[in-house]
């Protein structure tokens, strides 16, 4: 499985954070807006449900995972 972001949509939320933070994280650019970092695009097997529920919890839609 392969975490996929739709950089376009994507607005550092951190709800995805929130869900799965061994495999994101938001922080802060200097000029104030936050950004999301994909820390491991392809998690276990294992982990697929707290990856998927990260996935489903964010509110504009820009994540992806794809078997």
């Amino acid at each position: 499985m392969k975490i996929e972001v739709d950089r376009g949509k994507c607005e550092g939320l951190g709800m995805c954070e929130a869900m799965a933070h061994d495999y994101f994280e938001v922080t802060e650019t200097p000029e104030g807006d936050e950004v999301m970092t994909v820390l491991n695009d392809t998690p276990p097997e294992s982990d697929r449900a707290q990856v998927f529920a990260a996935v489903q919890a964010c509110p504009v839609l820009a994540l992806t995972l794809k078997d």
